[in-house]
């Protein structure tokens, strides 16, 4: 989740959060009605990304009335939002031990928060300080089996730390094929599978190619009338014999070439008005059909320049319709 996406959600829970702190209580001291002024008064200040000033009104609130859980998790989310990672500054380092210590307080008070475990290990994940973050999330996983979002997150966590431990992609992979084992009939689960072996970089993961267009054939099982799932086969079979065609044989490559060229068809006969098809049926006659077969070369370019043509026509009235679609709806 982006910070920009991360402040918008804690945005909106504290708009709820306002009303839920005075009907909960019942019978109101001074001091928690002085706390919860200055609670009230710093979520608006928050929601206005004035951080700092929204620092001094949590430690206010929480002066009055040390119990505000809600107080502790969002002065640490305030002072997480100053801190920049990777800025070795005093003040900066300040910042983390201040939002470590306020988190923390919150876990303490409201242990199984599963938006306060997170927060914590977000913060610990700032500071690259791995086996914290890493306790952080696999306790949310813990807590919420049956939560799909929950493996993406650790597996996506898994992943930003693999270029320097590399033994990390392996609890990535185990992290997202947790996730289809808990709900085998969901697509996203194998379409997440398939994006994490196609953003892996050729270099030592030559196999990327087969083991990604094993999970979206898992994927095409369950949508089998999708144009997209035939479009991204078709790529896939295109990818692997172009890039790796130093280290194919012909016959290997033919066949690569051939299987790209039935899914992209079988694309364009779904879904006509689909773009994408036709531009890779163009790339895949220039760059590896017409290689493959050069007594064709002039044939397959000449294809190549009619599905070029329709690539051009399908996107026009694709951006047409979305141009109409837009103006329909202010006038509605």
């Amino acid at each position: 989740m982006s910070r920009q996406r991360t402040h918008l959600f804690l945005v909106a829970t504290l708009a709820l959060m306002v009303v839920f702190t005075f009907a909960g209580c019942k019978k109101l001291s001074l001091k928690n009605l002085q706390g919860n002024y200055h609670f009230n008064k710093a979520n608006q200040l928050f929601k206005d990304s004035k951080f700092s000033k929204a620092v001094v009104e949590y430690e206010l609130a929480l002066k009055y009335n040390p119990t505000l859980v809600q107080a502790y998790r969002f002065l640490g989310e305030s002072n997480k939002s100053r801190f920049v990672p990777s800025k070795d500054t005093p003040e900066n380092k300040a910042f983390a031990e201040k939002a470590l210590e306020s988190l923390g307080k919150a876990y303490e008070i409201d242990p199984n928060n599963k938006d306060i475990i997170y927060s914590l290990g977000d913060m610990y994940d700032r500071m690259r300080n791995f086996e914290e973050a890493e306790k952080m999330y696999l306790r949310i996983v813990e807590l919420e089996p049956g939560n799909m979002n929950n493996y993406y997150v650790v597996a996506g966590f898994y992943k930003r730390y693999a270029s320097d431990k590399p033994e990390l992609k392996k609890k990535a992979v185990d992290m997202y094929l947790r996730r289809i084992e808990t709900d085998p009939e969901n697509v996203q689960g194998y379409a997440y599978m398939y994006d994490y072996y196609d953003g892996l970089t050729v270099g030592d993961n030559k196999d990327k190619f087969d083991r990604a267009y094993y999970f979206e054939q898992k994927r095409l099982a369950l949508e089998p009338n999708s144009a997209e799932m035939y479009y991204t086969i078709g790529v896939n079979r295109f990818n692997k014999a172009y890039q790796l065609q130093n280290f194919l044989s012909q016959a290997e490559r033919e066949a690569l070439g051939a299987e790209s060229e039935k899914n992209l068809f079988k694309a364009i006969e779904i879904d006509p008005a689909y773009p994408e098809p036709y531009s890779y049926v163009k790339i895949l006659y220039i760059n590896v059909q017409a290689a493959l077969y050069p007594e064709k070369e002039s044939r397959y370019k000449a294809e190549a320049d009619r599905f070029g043509e329709k690539y051009t026509e399908a996107k026009k009235r694709q951006t047409d319709r979305l141009k109409f679609e837009k103006e329909l709806k202010k006038t509605t």
